[in-house]
Formats: C-alpha cells, sequence, structure tokens
C-alpha cells in the first residue's frame, strides 16, 4: 500500500525545487498544491522545516516579497543573509526587484 504524502511534506517538495538566486511566496505553493486558502498552512511548514537543512525555507516569503518568516530563524538577519548570499538585495526586510526573483511553481513545475 502506498503511503498517502501529507501537506507539509508536499510543500517541502516544491520548496527543495525553488532555484538558487529565486523565492516564492507561501501563497504560491499554496495554489501550485490546489489548495490557494492555505498560504498560512505553508507557512507553518516552513517554520517546522527549520531542522531540515534540505528545506531552502529563506526562499519563501509573502506575496510582497517581505521577510515575514525571518525571525524563525537562528540569529537576527540569518535568513537575509542567505537571500543576500544568493544576490538577491534587500532593504528593510522587503525583497527588492521582487518580480524579478519571483520564481512560480504553477509556471516553471507544470512545464
Amino acid at each position: 500500500m502506498k503511503k498517502e504524502i501529507n501537506f507539509f511534506e508536499k510543500v517541502y517538495q516544491v520548496a527543495k525545487q525553488i532555484p538558487f538566486g529565486r523565492v516564492t511566496s507561501y501563497g504560491a505553493i499554496a495554489n501550485y498544491l490546489g489548495a490557494p486558502r492555505s498560504a498560512r498552512m505553508v507557512g507553518w511548514a516552513m517554520k517546522a522545516s527549520h531542522n531540515m537543512e534540505e528545506i531552502p525555507a529563506h526562499r519563501v516569503v509573502n506575496k510582497k516579497g517581505i521577510l515575514t518568516g525571518k525571525h524563525h530563524f537562528s540569529g537576527t538577519n540569518l535568513m537575509q543573509n542567505l537571500l543576500e548570499n544568493e544576490g538577491i538585495k534587500i532593504t528593510d526586510n522587503q525583497i527588492l526587484d521582487f518580480e524579478t526573483v519571483f520564481w512560480d511553481p504553477l509556471k516553471e513545475l507544470l512545464r
């Protein structure tokens, strides 16, 4: 019997595919998974993933490009530092040129 994949695991499968130097939003992942009203649940999944190094939770932000999850990372600016190390520019907790670095799983994974 095949094991049912839970929602958090589905979120992690999508998050692992976010390319280096790109970001997506909680809502974009929820939309891709067919649960458009579950952006908050995606956020909970990202929070729960912080002990899993293979999940790039720092690449998931809110729909306006704001680093809303940064307080869940150890260290004051770890999320921002990780993104900046990938070439993403941030000012006042907001990604500059958000549309340019935004990765939409609906467009990218359904090709």
